[in-house]
C-alpha cells in the first residue's frame, strides 16, 4: 500500500489511457476496464455500482477488446479476493494457478485466471 500512492497513480495513468474504458451512470465514473494486449489488466467497480450490471459490461467489454487480437486472455487476481474470484468464475475465466505476478515495480503472489475470448468455429 505505501508504494500506490496518488502521486503514483498519477504517474502511471497517462501510458493507460488509451487502454482504459470507463463506465458513467448519471454523470459520475463508476468503474473502468484496462486492458493491455492479452491482459485484462485492472478492473474496478465503485461501491454505488457493485450488484449492478456495471461489471459483467466492463468485463465483456474488456474481452472483446482482447479478442481483437488474442484468442485467449487472462487476469491477475490476488487469492484472497474472493469476491473477485466468484465474480471472475461466473464471467467463464479459470483458475490456472499461482505465479508471482509483476505489477510496476512490486511483485505479488496471485492467480491467473484466463478465458478463450474468440468463438471457436
Amino acid at each position: 500500500m505505501e508504494l500506490r500512492t496518488p502521486d503514483d497513480f498519477r504517474r502511471r495513468l497517462p501510458e493507460r489511457v488509451d487502454r482504459t474504458t470507463v463506465a458513467v451512470h448519471d454523470g459520475e465514473v463508476v468503474g473502468f476496464v484496462t486492458i493491455t494486449g492479452d491482459e485484462l489488466e485492472q478492473l474496478f467497480v465503485a461501491d454505488a455500482a457493485r450488484g449492478t450490471a456495471t461489471a459483467a459490461a466492463l468485463i465483456d467489454h474488456g474481452e472483446q477488446q482482447i479478442a481483437r487480437e488474442h484468442d485467449r486472455g487472462w487476469l491477475a487476481v490476488v487469492a484472497g479476493n474472493v469476491r473477485a474470484r466468484r465474480f471472475y468464475e461466473r464471467q467463464g475465466w479459470v483458475d490456472r494457478g499461482e505465479f508471482a505476478y509483476g505489477a510496476d515495480g512490486i511483485t505479488v503472489t496471485c492467480l491467473r485466471y484466463e478465458k478463450p475470448v474468440r468463438p471457436t468455429s
